[in-house]
């Protein structure tokens, strides 16, 4: 492995020799193909159902993996997938995800999907794809990803052919017994084919592609971005970008002799490239725990014995997890733990404290995003840590702080607050969304990807984000950080997660406004929160004019805090009370997210209702809003 501790060591790498002279295999197929030589019986992917770590679990080795991804990758073929054809999953963690995942990259383009959107939206990302196969669960008890899956099909015609995954084989002795008895009914008809996976796939050839994948570098992935609401762009990804990620893992990061714990969804980039890639390029040992990941029962309560029964020596997490796994006593010996890598949302620092007083090792932030084809920087693993800074820029990614102006681009002096901008294998110029319109206005000076993230790049070359662009809080003209304020709340020590937002304002057009949920067992007034945060933002217009107390914050599939819904909360509580206080017999019944206007308020009726008098109150808003 080569040096990374500093930002000449990254200098030293690149200087050895451009990146395409390196020798790299010209295909995700190709790279798989290369560990399996070096460790063809090492252990590549582990798999338990359940979160007990003394249940039965399922593991591969590179040999095992390779025979596996090349008879799916051969099923895929017989089913009319060619190199432009698209293969879609729907599926939870489970052995067959990442299978599924290399061999529809392998045969054609791979398009893995978020569970935990509704089927319409499913079946929007499935039509825009173009995706011919599905690859989805078998019904199971306690999940509705088959269902969703029938429904979603059933407004996808393009579908022809699903095919369903059973997870029983994950269990064993009368758990597995039962699972005839219970299974849910498939209650959704539609128009595709429905086949076995497992019996479909172990009828194929599994020592040789029955096809040849020759030919130029292609694109290879379709990716989803977005959180669960609206409909989601689709990313573009390359071969190459993949290979890209896997080559800096095995360059930079991890060894043959590295178990890398990953609780963090498939159909997710962080998990798909940083960590599959990684794995498939330097031959360590992936570890999937439950379907869900850290969402699955029982996972925070067992993590620690879990670490311990699988000798991880790399954690994959996010803040959120974190979080979650901090209010736990660390109760086995996780003496293999080399460091926790977080990504997806800033770390606190108070957080990170908390993790290496209990756990003994540091967390390394890093910085990708599904545009880029995921990695662009990361903290060394043996160099400074910069606790709140995503890392140094790795090997061959072009970092730019940029400010648009009329007149153009202007490159940010170091420390100055601008968008972060990035060229490297990963980035697909000028082509990132599978829609053209999107792609306008997308690229400074014709490469640089506009991430949407504002962040700097202090004297030492390390890379701090500072918000995204469309998450500033816009008061009276005056730009706020929302991290100010989510920063001074999770300094009270009773605050687990803090969400900032902008509410709508008459006046201003926003105000700042915050949601937090509280560590477990917590209580605290919204009065306390507010006081708190007063004393802890040395910017008075930063200070929040709400801040409410949930259950729980609203959560995308990888922890992330889904600030629309709390903008939806928002709209409906501010509107609501202008209603109120104007006399209006009227409430917001919902907030929708339109495609073209953003999120519209929907107005129902209550009474006789004054249409000027409601347009001359809601008008003052800058939020849209129509009458349901």
């Amino acid at each position: 492995m080569a040096k990374f501790a500093t930002v000449a060591d990254r200098e030293a790498v690149e200087a050895e020799m451009p990146y395409d002279r390196r020798d790299l295999p010209a295909s995700i197929y190709q790279m798989l193909g290369r560990t399996r030589e070096r460790f063809p019986n090492r252990p590549a992917i582990s798999f338990q159902l359940l979160s007990d770590p003394r249940s039965k679990a399922v593991t591969l080795s590179w040999n095992d993996l390779h025979e596996r991804v090349t008879e799916t990758a051969n099923l895929f073929r017989t089913l009319g997938i060619g190199p432009t054809d698209v293969v879609a999953y729907l599926l939870p963690n489970a052995i067959e995800t990442p299978v599924v995942l290399l061999a529809g990259a392998t045969a054609g383009i791979v398009n893995p999907i978020n569970p935990l959107l509704d089927p319409e939206q499913i079946a929007a990302i499935l039509r825009e794809t173009g995706a011919k196969v599905l690859v989805t669960l078998k019904p199971f008890p306690k999940s509705d990803v088959a269902h969703k899956a029938a429904q979603a099909v059933a407004l996808a015609p393009n579908v022809k052919t699903v095919l369903e995954v059973d997870l029983r084989h994950y269990l064993s002795g009368l758990k597995r017994l039962a699972i005839p008895f219970v299974r849910p009914k498939q209650t959704v008809q539609n128009h595709a084919k429905y086949l076995d996976f497992e019996a479909a796939a172990s009828g194929q050839r599994h020592n040789r592609l029955t096809f040849d994948e020759g030919g130029p570098d292609r694109v290879a992935a379709f990716f989803h971005t977005g959180g669960t609401t609206g409909m989601p762009k689709v990313a573009q990804h390359k071969q190459s970008g993949m290979i890209y990620n896997g080559w800096l893992g095995a360059e930079m990061l991890f060894t043959e002799q590295d178990v890398l714990m990953c609780p963090l969804p498939m159909f997710h980039v962080f998990a798909a490239y940083p960590v599959l890639m990684s794995c498939v390029a330097s031959g360590a040992q992936l570890i999937m725990p439950t379907p869900a990941g850290y969402r699955g029962e029982g996972v925070f309560d067992n993590f620690w014995k879990l670490i311990e029964r699988w000798q991880a020596t790399f954690l994959i997490s996010v803040p959120t997890a974190i979080s979650a796994l901090m209010q736990r006593p660390v109760n086995a010996d996780v003496s293999s733990l080399k460091t926790a890598i977080s990504g997806s949302a800033p770390l606190p620092i108070e957080l990170y404290n908390r993790f290496k007083a209990a756990t003994g090792v540091g967390i390394a932030e890093g910085y990708g995003l599904t545009e880029a084809t995921c990695l662009v920087s990361c903290n060394p693993m043996d160099g400074l840590k910069k606790v709140g800074s995503v890392g140094i820029p790795l090997p061959y990614s072009h970092v730019r702080i940029l400010r648009k102006t009329p007149e153009g681009f202007h490159e940010c002096a170091t420390d100055e607050i601008g968008e972060i901008c990035v060229a490297s294998p990963g980035v697909f110029e000028g082509s990132t969304y599978t829609e053209t319109d999107k792609n306008r206005d997308l690229f400074a000076e014709g490469r640089f990807l506009r991430t949407g993230d504002l962040g700097r790049l202090d004297v030492d070359g390390y890379l701090w984000i500072t918000g995204r662009a469309k998450d500033l809080i816009i008061r009276g003209g005056h730009n706020i950080d929302p991290a100010v304020i989510e920063d001074a709340l999770l300094s009270h020590p009773k605050v687990a997660f803090a969400g900032a937002i902008g509410q709508p304002d008459a006046f201003a057009g926003e105000l700042p406004c915050a949601y937090v949920e509280l560590v477990a067992g917590a209580e605290v007034s919204s009065d306390e929160l507010l006081a708190h945060a007063a004393e802890h933002i040395p910017e008075r217009a930063a200070v929040p004019k709400h801040v409410e107390v949930l259950a729980e914050l609203p959560k995308t599939a990888v922890g992330k805090i889904f600030k629309p819904d709390l903008r939806k909360l928002a709209i409906r509580r501010v509107l609501d009370a202008a209603l109120v206080q104007a006399g209006i017999p009227a409430a917001v019944g919902e907030v929708v997210d339109d495609k073209r206007r953003g999120l519209v308020a929907r107005l129902e009726r209550r009474g006789k209702i004054d249409e000027k008098a409601a347009a001359d109150c809601l008008g003052k808003f800058t939020c849209a809003w129509e009458w349901a």
